[in-house]
């Protein structure tokens, strides 16, 4: 064989060598796109954490709360909430009802009590100026159902709330109440605000930033008389914070636990605390009930996070 016989043959070894090392790595790495993946171009380690941040998402699911952030989606880990009719009329008593359906479209009948209660309904118009905190009742076939008024038109957000199996879900979808729609803006910050029955409220809250644990602590008083609010929902008061825009519906627990004193039903402190984490920049609102002469009242703070 002369010389350039020889290079030629060796160039094709090379060639096939080069060929099959192509193919084993197709093997060894079976999701390899053959095409230009949709996010090329951007950060790797970009693309990598926020990968990371959907599978923990995934592990935590709404697991005992543990991701701060809640009722983005209609349907989650197989559920799915069905309301049966969206559209509601303004100014007048309706009877909404609604479903929990698994994957199959069954219907879901056992919940697990969480805050007293085996289901806990909100209601919220899409610019935070109604929210309605409700306790459906539980029909035979798993439906559930509960009288409700809307004097504001507009779009409304549902959000189921429950636990079951040991997980803690809430479920949403939207609402729509007849009617020309005239949106306000979300009220500036304020120390003070008075609820719904005339009860002046003190928010004592420590800076809030993205991601980290937040103090955050009621004072309550009526005629300059500090209150101790009766027991609510198992704890000193119940506190529902939703994010503007998108109203994510945040995971909120009371930091004083279940110390009521339930022989003079009321909680020691004058105070009502709560831990909440905030999972980005931006503003939210903060709802606040607590029970005080048997009746509870409803008061509504803005946050700013940054």
């Amino acid at each position: 064989m002369n010389a350039p016989t020889r290079f030629a043959a060796f160039v094709a070894t090379l060639a096939l060598i080069a060929g099959g090392a192509a193919l084993a790595g197709g093997a060894i790495d079976p999701d390899r796109d053959t095409e230009r993946p949709a996010h090329a171009g951007k950060d790797t380690h970009a693309v990598n954490a926020t990968a990371t941040h959907t599978e923990s998402d995934s592990q935590h699911g709404s697991s005992g709360g543990q991701h701060p952030v809640r009722g983005l989606a209609i349907a989650e880990n197989g559920l799915r909430v069905v309301v049966a009719d969206p559209e509601l009329r303004r100014g007048t008593s309706e009877r909404l009802a609604f479903r929990i359906v698994d994957d199959r479209g069954a219907t879901v009948r056992d919940f697990a009590v969480e805050h007293e209660k085996r289901m806990h309904l909100i209601l919220a118009r899409r610019d935070l100026t109604g929210f309605q905190h409700l306790h459906p009742r539980q029909a035979e076939d798993g439906t559930w159902t509960t009288d409700v008024t809307v004097d504001k038109p507009g779009s409304y957000r549902l959000f189921a709330d429950f636990a079951r199996d040991g997980e803690s879900y809430t479920l949403a979808s939207d609402l729509r109440v007849d009617g020309s729609t005239d949106l306000r803006a979300l009220p500036a910050p304020e120390p003070t605000a008075i609820s719904d029955g005339g009860y002046d409220v003190r928010l004592d809250a420590e800076r809030a930033q993205p991601g980290q644990e937040a103090h955050l602590r009621f004072a309550i008083s009526r005629n300059g008389e500090p209150v101790h609010t009766e027991p609510y929902l198992g704890a000193g008061g119940h506190l529902v914070a939703l994010r503007e825009g998108d109203l994510a519906f945040l995971h909120v627990h009371p930091t004083e636990g279940e110390h009521a004193d339930e022989a003079s039903a009321q909680v020691h402190d004058a105070s009502v605390g709560f831990a909440a984490t905030f999972p980005t920049t931006g503003r939210y609102r903060l709802f606040l009930q607590f029970k005080h002469d048997g009746r509870v009242q409803t008061v509504a703070f803005t946050k700013v996070v940054r």
